[in-house]
């Protein structure tokens, strides 16, 4: 049952808290947030707000116009299991204050229309959503540059590059490349500390599933939530981020959602499990259908695979998303539906029969997305594919690295760059805007905001593998 403005007035007052946190998402998908002694805390509080400048965060207002308003939401309210001082945290809107409407490019906001506009269509009344946010914990992180210089370095007592290193002494049982996946202590040396990051978001209200340890050496992890709803889910897998994080400096180790840090070995991705539901029945679900999906769920499927460019921008939105997703190294590249097969960019879990298990996964994202942007821009690729009942075509259950050249070349790719997955958005967005979800203005300021904070900034400078391929020609 959802919490109201009253159960978290109560809450705070059982549980003595001091602080009340609140929190909102900037444009490109990073929690802010500022704190106000929990004394402030009154019933007018949820009904007027509290400002703040909106000109200072990421994507949103201009200095001339940047007062802003915040709104909590009560049922986001959980005890924060990180700080020290008993805090209250609540999860944001962001509002207009002149004409005290929901702000346009709040990504929040557009979540919520998502959801809406879901049941407008009369399709369904119900998405969940089941991401899987794979991370790494490093020991070490050094990174830094400027204009005659530029480096990284990563260091993990599971890396394979340390297997010979005088460590005073050195154990070994570092994990090679590729051979990270399930091994028991002492090769996964970080079982404890996942186990406390799981303790800690049950604590916070995520209903976790599983922890491993994932198949990339030096650390890459992997903690299943239970699915949700839109943008409740959304709303978890910032938190998620927030408490992995917490955790593991707690731990003198610190986390990262980057989808490529290592060089030769697995990237991190954000698997996206997805499917419709029209009360209590899966919409997805149908035991003639191929891998027992219905005919809307192949319909959705051809939503994804035909917008796929475009989403990429939302899902797989930085120049490092693309390290990951390279042709020929067992990334979801491919734009094609399987039932088992990872390399396509659609897989259908066949783990269970039951029809309530009956999803989409969409394997092209990672972690580097703004959940609330990303989960939207999916649902309304695959609405857009059931209303115009688009045919994702023939299953593709073969072996999609060894076939035959002439077979390869009729499947297509994801686009391979950033700077391919904006364009690509710009000339294919008009899905997007359907029920006023996405607006025109949210869409620009985004690509604008990502072509000249990341894409510029890449394409300019140059890359250290340059000086080994170009320094003596």
């Amino acid at each position: 049952m959802a919490k109201t403005a009253s159960d978290v007035l109560k809450l705070a007052k059982d549980k003595d808290i001091k602080m009340v946190d609140l929190r909102f998402t900037d444009l490109p998908g990073q929690w802010q947030h500022f704190t106000i002694p929990a004394h402030r805390l009154d019933a007018d509080f949820f009904e007027s707000g509290i400002g703040f400048d909106g000109s200072s965060i990421r994507g949103f207002q201009e200095i001339h116009e940047s007062d802003m308003l915040l709104k909590a939401d009560p049922d986001s309210a959980f005890i924060d299991p990180v700080f020290e001082v008993t805090t209250l945290v609540m999860i944001c809107d962001v509002y207009d204050p002149i004409t005290l409407q929901p702000y346009s490019r709040d990504p929040r906001y557009v979540a919520h229309k998502a959801e809406a506009y879901l049941k407008q269509t009369g399709l369904a009344t119900t998405s969940f959503w089941g991401p899987e946010n794979e991370f790494f914990l490093f020991n070490d992180v050094r990174y830094g540059g400027g204009t005659n210089s530029s480096f990284y370095y990563i260091d993990s007592q599971e890396g394979w590059w340390n297997s010979g290193s005088d460590k005073g002494p050195n154990f070994g049982g570092q994990i090679p490349p590729k051979r990270g996946y399930f091994p028991v202590p002492p090769m996964d040396t970080l079982q404890d500390v996942r186990s406390r990051i799981v303790m800690a978001l049950e604590d916070a209200g995520i209903s976790t599933e599983l922890h491993h340890h994932e198949v990339a050496t030096a650390g890459q992890s992997e903690i299943g939530m239970r699915f949700d709803t839109l943008v409740k889910m959304a709303d978890k897998v910032l938190l998620f981020k927030y408490i992995v994080k917490n955790v593991a400096r707690k731990a003198n180790l610190t986390a990262t959602f980057m989808p490529k840090p290592l060089f030769g070995d697995n990237g991190s991705g954000m698997h996206t499990h997805q499917s419709l539901w029209k009360g209590d029945v899966n919409c997805f679900y149908d035991e003639s259908g191929y891998a027992g999906l219905s005919d809307m769920a192949k319909y959705y499927i051809g939503g994804l695979l035909k917008h796929a460019p475009a989403l990429l921008a939302l899902a797989a939105p930085t120049t490092n998303s693309f390290r990951r997703l390279v042709p020929g190294f067992e990334a979801p590249v491919n734009l094609a539906y399987s039932q088992r097969n990872r390399s396509a960019v659609c897989r259908i879990p066949v783990y269970s029969k039951s029809p309530k298990a009956k999803r989409v996964e969409f394997r092209a994202p990672d972690s580097t997305a703004n959940p609330y942007l990303c989960f939207a821009a999916l649902l309304m690729a695959g609405l857009d594919g059931i209303q115009n009942r688009i045919d994702p075509g023939e299953p593709a259950d073969k072996d999609l690295y060894e076939l035959p050249p002439a077979e390869a070349k009729l499947i297509k790719q994801v686009p391979g760059s950033l700077d391919a997955v904006l364009a690509a958005l710009e000339s294919d967005y008009e899905f997007l805007l359907k029920g006023d979800v996405f607006t025109t203005d949210l869409l620009e300021a985004y690509i604008s905001y990502k072509r000249q904070t990341e894409l510029d900034p890449i394409r300019m400078r140059p890359h250290p593998y340059e000086f080994t391929l170009y320094y003596d020609i």
